[in-house]
């Protein structure tokens, strides 16, 4: 791919790949639906490529983003993770993705799927964007608000709306590619 990517990946083959084949991509799957809101709660505070470079650890210490098993991990188990360098070990974070992990089986329990509670925050279609510059990216819209409050009432954790549109924005939900990037073309 060419250098008109989207500016924020370029300079890193990693970042690059991820860009090119993942982010902005419509994902209807529950299982990479709930690990990416996952990894979208461990990057608070810190750049996704932090936590892209992590992904795999988080993969093997989280039991491959099984809910079922992340749900029941105990106080020990969080403390066996806090020890674990190939994750951010950050107590707050790990914590909630059990609560996230509960959270997300409950509503899985109360609707037909994940995926279909989800994408109802854009009314089930791919809202097409057209920013020519990274400047009028917003960090949140309204349809963000609304899924962090009703991720938040649900009972989630680390889903504010600026988490809740970098989510959107990687599972597809958005096609925030920039015009002139040829994956916003590709997705559109």
């Amino acid at each position: 791919m060419s250098d008109d990517r989207c500016p924020w990946c370029l300079g890193d083959p990693l970042y690059e790949e991820y860009h090119d084949t993942e982010w902005g991509v419509p994902c209807y799957d529950d299982q990479m639906l709930f690990e990416n809101l996952l990894l979208e709660g461990a990057q608070a505070g810190l750049s996704w490529i932090t936590v892209l470079r992590k992904r795999e650890n988080y993969r093997q210490a989280f039991d491959s983003f099984d809910p079922q098993a992340i749900a029941r991990y105990t106080p020990k188990k969080i403390e066996a993770l806090m020890q674990d360098s190939g994750i951010i070990r950050n107590r707050l974070k790990l914590e909630s993705a059990v609560k996230n992990a509960r959270a997300y089986l409950a509503i899985q329990d109360s609707h037909d799927s994940f995926s279909s509670y989800i994408w109802q925050f854009v009314d089930g279609e791919v809202r097409q964007n057209n920013f020519s510059t990274m400047k009028q990216v917003p960090a949140s819209t309204p349809q963000s608000d609304l899924m962090s409050k009703t991720l938040k009432k649900a009972g989630f954790n680390f889903v504010g709306s600026t988490i809740c549109y970098a989510f959107m924005q990687a599972v597809g939900m958005v096609n925030d590619h920039l015009t002139n990037c040829p994956r916003h073309k590709d997705l559109s």
